[in-house]
């Protein structure tokens, strides 16, 4: 049961609490931005306003707002919440949670709403500890996560749950949320001002990311606070000022996620750009790669693989180039080999596009894998065997004009055509017209 002491204890840990902490919204109305997931006609809105809340697992980046909703919860339900750790938590931890809470239900029908932060963290078995609980409704789960739900967390448990996506803020939430912390009484409580072009420097060192930019807004403050000390003739609010902000956050920190889903959504962009045929998309997303600490290899495989999938025959220089920028990264490495990584991206991004080499083997591999089975030519067969005399006339090429005859080398049943569908554009093209008119012609 809490106390007045109890209270005092709480007070004075938020006292002492980082302002990130302290300025959690307390209600479903001061949570800035995700209005998709939380605006009023949205599902989770109503939910925790009528508290009739089910369970939840809240997934997005980190500072999107998933512990603040869980507070926010914890602050409107008449339900008791509490809390188990993903990270040192155990599976006898979430068994006392659920005894405890069916020991509720049993007593007078109360509720019991289990906070998991991080619920990927969870081990596959203690995940599997909680799915009868869930399913009975002996605990209401509201799991937060950064990682992809559906990949991290057990089918099971996702099926008796509604997965709520949260986004990255958008600039103007964060400077929202920054000017609010200046003011309010639980924040810097209007001490300090902000100095021409801060709010702006804050906002874009953040990323997105809410937590950091109050974070940065706290550590600003502190530098502030120790400048104006040094100066005894200042009475006026401490000012916060755009090269503080440089000097506590000198280098801007783009979120990026080796191997995760922000991971595959870069290398995606990246490769579609150079697909698309813009060269400065491409050379944005690599460099949010190199960045956030990815293997070179890793992108100059995906520049060699993009040069025979999307470019092919329409410039095959353009595998040449993708093979030089993968060696040259095996032998400089970074950071020198960025340039040639740049190089080779731009090429690639230039270069004209036919995507008939992977059409074109995916289509035969198609015959092959679901087709009929397809004799070999007799006059195509090898001829070291026995009874090799009685197979068909073989045409050699280079005995005839042009080194080439009209001789039939597809099996019977597929015509030319079948698999190969030349691109209209580059090499490609141009050799295909030669060829057609040259054997026209004959």
């Amino acid at each position: 049961m809490d106390t007045l002491f109890t209270e005092m204890e709480n007070q004075a840990k938020l006292a002492a609490a980082p302002l990130a902490v302290r300025m959690r919204p307390r209600r479903v109305e001061d949570l800035v931005g995700q209005e998709q997931a939380l605006g009023p006609k949205s599902w989770l809105y109503n939910a925790i306003s009528s508290d009739t809340l089910s369970s939840v697992i809240l997934y997005g980046p980190a500072g999107t707002g998933k512990t603040s909703i869980a507070h926010i919860i914890a602050e409107s339900t008449r339900a008791v919440f509490v809390e188990v750790s993903a990270v040192g938590g155990t599976v006898a931890d979430l068994r006392r949670e659920i005894d405890a809470a069916q020991k509720r239900i049993l007593l007078n029908g109360g509720r019991t709403i289990l906070f998991v932060d991080e619920i990927h963290r969870f081990s596959r078995s203690q995940q599997d500890a909680l799915l009868h609980a869930v399913e009975n409704r002996t605990v209401i789960l509201v799991g937060a996560t950064t990682e992809n739900p559906y990949f991290e967390v057990n089918s099971a448990l996702i099926s008796r749950s509604r997965v709520v996506e949260l986004r990255s803020l958008a600039d103007e939430d964060i400077a929202t949320l920054v000017t609010r912390a200046v003011s309010d009484p639980r924040g810097l409580n209007g001490c300090y001002t902000l100095g021409p072009g801060a709010l702006d420097a804050i906002v874009l060192v953040s990323a997105g990311d809410a937590r950091s930019a109050l974070t940065t807004l706290e550590l600003s403050a502190t530098f502030a606070k120790n400048t104006q000390a040094t100066d005894p003739t200042q009475d006026a609010p401490a000012c916060i000022t755009q090269e503080m902000v440089g000097l506590v956050t000198p280098r801007q920190g783009l979120p990026y996620d080796k191997n995760k889903d922000m991971h595959y959504d870069i290398v995606s962009a990246f490769i579609k750009s150079m697909r698309g045929g813009d060269p400065d998309a491409a050379l944005y997303w690599m460099a949010r790669m190199l960045d956030g600490g990815e293997d070179p290899k890793f992108i100059a495989r995906r520049i060699y693989i993009l040069a025979s999938e999307d470019i092919g025959n329409a410039d095959p220089q353009a595998l040449l180039i993708a093979e030089a920028a993968f060696k040259a990264v095996e032998v400089i490495g970074m950071p020198e080999c960025r340039i040639n990584l740049s190089q080779a991206v731009i090429y690639m991004a230039l270069a004209p596009k036919s995507n008939a080499a992977e059409a074109a083997i995916d289509a035969a591999l198609h015959e092959v894998r679901t087709g009929p089975k397809r004799e070999v030519p007799s006059y195509l067969r090898d001829r070291h065997r026995p009874g090799s005399e009685e197979y068909g006339a073989y045409l050699y090429p280079h005995n005839f004009p042009g080194h080439w005859v009209n001789q039939r080398y597809l099996p019977e049943g597929l015509e030319q055509g079948c698999f190969y569908q030349p691109g209209e554009t580059g090499w490609e093209a141009y050799r295909t017209d030669a060829v057609r008119r040259d054997r026209q012609g004959r």
